[in-house]
């Protein structure tokens, strides 16, 4: 006889997660490898000793290894993805009727941190994968990539120079002096807002760049997505008040835009990233 499925809630319910979830669940295997319960006293500076109770550093730190297990770089879809997992609800410590984190206080909390308690947590994922065998150490493989930075060909400001220097670049490299939306607070330090050299060298640079510029004007007139304002920038006359360590760069077939350089090094045995980093996307890393 056919069957067919109705559901029909309980009013009780007399069970748990303990044996709903299998017992060789991913989540259950990396949770008694993995001890993260150093990371209260390593974060313990960033809290105060009254108000209302923080999300548990060790719950923040696992959301985020299971974002990118599960390539979720969304945190909005982060904690949709681990409210709707019983397995994962298992690791984090959180019971079926618990409501999980909200998006707004994982993106908080990241910013929160310095960048030591996310290399100690890399260093010490980093040695379960020697431990484990999972290194060879014979070969790496490097690739780089640029990145986005939190920063905008818009809010570029010029450089400051000299009186004839600044004449020179208004007429000659017709370089773009008032941002379209300019920052409320320029945060590069006073060397990165002035432009290196003495006027007789920030004159020759200038004017390098200005014959570069007019040799390769048509090709940036060319490009989808260039603007007249936006054709004559370059890191010697500008920099960004937004994120000064960002760098205006190019990629082939595409206009100018502001980059970071992202670096990663991959051990070939088991494709385990023993190494990341982040560089100034104007020059080239060795």
């Amino acid at each position: 006889m056919q069957g067919k499925k109705h559901l029909q809630p309980k009013m009780l319910y007399t069970v748990t997660l303990e044996q709903l979830v299998p017992a060789d669940n991913f989540y259950r295997r990396l949770n008694k490898s993995l001890n993260l319960h150093w990371l209260h006293a390593d974060t313990k500076q960033f809290y105060g000793d009254e108000g209302q109770e923080s999300i548990d550093p060790v719950v923040f730190f696992k959301m985020c290894i299971i974002g990118y297990i599960n390539n979720i770089s969304s945190d909005r879809k982060l904690a949709d993805y681990c409210a709707d997992s019983l397995g994962i609800r298992l690791f984090l410590g959180y019971d079926i009727d618990e409501a999980l984190p909200w998006h707004s206080t994982i993106s908080r909390t990241r910013q929160l941190y310095g960048d030591e308690v996310f290399k100690k947590l890399f260093e010490q994922v980093f040695e379960k994968c020697i431990s484990s065998g999972m290194i060879a150490g014979h070969t790496q493989a490097i690739d780089g990539a640029f990145l986005k930075p939190n920063a905008s060909k818009d809010s570029l400001e010029i450089k400051q120079v000299s009186k004839t220097v600044n004449e020179y670049l208004l007429e000659n490299i017709k370089a773009n002096t008032t941002p379209r939306r300019p920052a409320k607070h320029n945060r590069a330090d006073e060397d990165q807002q002035k432009m290196k050299g003495d006027n007789d060298e920030q004159t020759r640079d200038l004017k390098e760049l200005g014959t570069r510029y007019q040799r390769q004007e048509k090709n940036y007139e060319e490009m989808p997505g260039s603007e007249s304002r936006g054709k004559f920038l370059s890191n010697k006359t500008h920099s960004s008040p937004t994120d000064p360590d960002s760098r205006i760069a190019v990629k082939p077939g595409k206009p100018r835009d502001m980059y970071f350089n992202g670096q990663i090094a991959v051990d070939t045995a088991h494709h385990v990233i023993t190494h990341a980093g982040t560089f100034t996307a104007d020059g080239k890393v060795r």
